[in-house]
């Protein structure tokens, strides 16, 4: 990252602190699975939740790539903390990229006051959740999947669809209206407590106010950059918890690992072989790091221009968020795998839980195939062809 400023280095060590703490008993949490009650509520306290919302709102108006180093450090310690954190700040953002300053100004200074967790219900591939026009704004039926952050948050950013037009439409309600039922059935392999289940609606009102639909009515380029925030934040979760394993096989190896009968050495930490792969495995790591923050602060630069934002700019921000994703995926993924050889096989056992580093990359990196991104990529370098805007490019 670039260098940062006085008040940028107060949120990244708050957010090491929390990091610490978290990984604690984040191995037990993996395991039992349901909500992180107690460590959201020590983010809410830390004031990090506020650091995108613009300060005219009462928000900090941090840097989008402070949020992501944020991201880092909660993920280097729990995965999971890492992705509600990342994802609860690019739902607050979406009001500025999809909705009207009116509507900023209604739903920032309330989120301030809260300190305000956002999940969301706003899976974009499903018409699972249809919305019948009233007089004044939607009545909605149906159920959404991959609800990450829904448990224990205030408000939901969600996804419907027009039941008589099909229009695609967005909206915000408090978590708590009546008819909402966030179920908290994620059962995964992975991400175990990032609630990522069903959410059911049964006739829940969303007031016309609440509904965003400027970025229909008021199409910009600016207005398709979500698809980014969400990739680069997952990004950053594979990155924090690469860094995290090395540094729980790091612990490991130190106090725990026997050297090999025909090593020639007395200690582990002292073998060849183990110090090459610790190697391969952090360089593997600050690469991908690399890839990352450069994305970043040509997202801080996109996000600085809002909706002045230009086609070609929007396309350049997709390129390198798509390039630093599918390298951190894979390059997180094996590391997750290959802590295990300079551990050895004592590692393997369930108490320590380590596995689910690796668990918690491999399910995310399934939401976003590497070989579309690596084709994004690919017809950029080779046919100066940026891609067309969806809900995952």
């Amino acid at each position: 990252m670039t260098a940062t400023t006085v008040k940028e280095e107060i949120y990244l060590d708050q957010a090491k602190k929390l990091s610490v703490s978290f990984a604690k008993d984040a191995a037990q949490r993996d395991k039992e699975g349901g909500t992180p009650k107690q460590q959201k509520d020590a983010i809410r306290q830390s004031g990090l939740l506020n650091l995108l919302i613009p300060q005219k709102y009462g928000g900090e108006g941090g840097k989008w790539s402070t949020a992501l180093a944020i991201v880092r450090e909660l993920a280097k310690g729990d995965a999971a903390l890492g992705h509600l954190y990342g994802y609860h700040s690019l739902f607050v953002s979406d009001i500025r990229i999809k909705g009207t300053e009116e509507q900023q100004a209604y739903f920032y200074p309330l989120s301030v006051q809260q300190q305000a967790f956002w999940g969301n219900a706003s899976n974009p591939l499903v018409e699972s959740l249809k919305g019948d026009k009233q007089s004044q704004g939607y009545l909605l039926n149906g159920t959404k999947a991959f609800g990450s952050g829904s448990p224990d948050s205030q408000y939901l950013w969600l996804s419907f669809n027009d039941r008589e037009t099909g229009q695609y439409l967005n909206g915000v309600v408090p978590t708590d209206r009546t008819g909402i039922t966030v179920k908290d059935d994620w059962n995964a392999m992975g991400q175990r407590q990032t609630g990522s289940g069903n959410v059911d609606f049964k006739n829940v009102r969303i007031e016309e106010h609440e509904v965003i639909q400027d970025f229909v009515e008021n199409p910009t380029s600016f207005s398709t950059i979500g698809a980014s925030l969400s990739q680069i934040i997952l990004t950053n979760v594979f990155i924090g918890s690469a860094f995290g394993a090395i540094e729980e096989a790091q612990n490991y190896t130190a106090s725990k690992t026997r050297p090999w009968l025909t090593s020639g050495v007395e200690k582990a930490s002292d073998d060849p072989g183990i110090l090459r792969k610790y190697g391969e495995l952090w360089i593997q790591a600050k690469a991908a790091s690399a890839l990352a923050d450069e994305a970043a602060l040509i997202l801080d630069e996109a996000w600085e221009k809002g909706r002045k934002l230009t086609e070609e700019e929007r396309g350049n921000l997709a390129v390198h968020v798509a390039a630093a994703h599918v390298f951190a995926g894979n390059a997180a993924l094996d590391i997750t795998s290959k802590i295990f050889e300079v551990m050895g096989a004592r590692s393997v056992h369930a108490e320590y839980g380590y596995d689910r580093f690796w668990r918690n990359v491999r399910t995310h990196t399934l939401h976003n195939p590497a070989e579309y991104k690596l084709r994004t990529v690919g017809n950029w370098v080779l046919n100066q062809q940026y891609p067309t805007p969806n809900p995952y490019a």
